[in-house]
């Protein structure tokens, strides 16, 4: 029997969020299962990890609540699938930006994910100086009578952007979003310097890996 793929129809007929939960952790561990893989591959095949470390999250109901209602739109399961897209979080910590394009490459190229959309915060950095590649993606979950096409965040960055982005939260946090002018002003003199320590890092690391073929030849 050939299970077809009900994404939104299956949350129209549930109203427990305990099972909304057990469908996005599901993709969850898809996904994490997908870049360990990746990893692993990369690892055998060019004996060097891209991945410093992954970190994944399921937003709390209240998180989801507030942003329903923030762009206008009632609390229910269908709406908090439909237009909340970030209720299952992976953040993969990479050691150099070039990393994050090779990575969000392959992750692109899995035949059973479809990318939603993609935003390039590297390439084009938030007014606050924050820098990230995110990606909205949709994996399957194969359940014993149907196939959900369920929806992931996965945010890319290296360990510098990240270390930025942590800080800044928890600066603002304490601020309640409304820090002083001239905090935002240092946060985004402190992206910049983020932005140079990458580039630098990355124009080590290649310079290395060329002084180490030079040595082969």
């Amino acid at each position: 029997m050939t299970m077809k793929s009900l994404p939104l129809r299956y949350f129209k007929e549930i109203d427990n969020w305990d099972t909304v939960i057990f469908i996005y952790n599901a993709a969850l561990k898809e996904i994490g299962t997908k870049i360990d893989i990746l990893n692993d591959e990369f690892q055998h095949r060019h004996r060097y990890n891209p991945i410093e470390h992954v970190k994944s999250r399921l937003k709390k109901f209240e998180s989801i609540e507030k942003k329903l209602e923030k762009h206008g739109y009632k609390t229910t399961i269908v709406n908090m699938v439909k237009y909340v897209n970030d209720i299952a979080g992976v953040r993969v910590i990479c050691s150099f930006t070039s990393d994050i394009y090779r990575l969000a490459d392959m992750i692109a190229s899995q035949n059973d994910l479809q990318v939603l959309s993609v935003k390039d915060y590297i390439k084009s950095p938030k007014e606050s100086g924050y820098r990230s590649y995110h990606m909205i993606v949709t994996v399957p979950i194969f359940l014993s009578d149907c196939v959900i096409d369920t929806k992931v965040e996965i945010q890319i960055r290296t360990v510098a952007q990240d270390f930025w982005a942590t800080l800044e939260h928890k600066i603002y946090y304490k601020f309640e979003g409304n820090a002083p002018e001239y905090i935002s002003r240092e946060l985004r003199e402190c992206a910049e310097m983020v932005g140079h320590l990458d580039e630098r890092m990355l124009y080590l690391n290649e310079a290395i890996a060329e002084s180490k073929e030079e040595d082969m030849i």
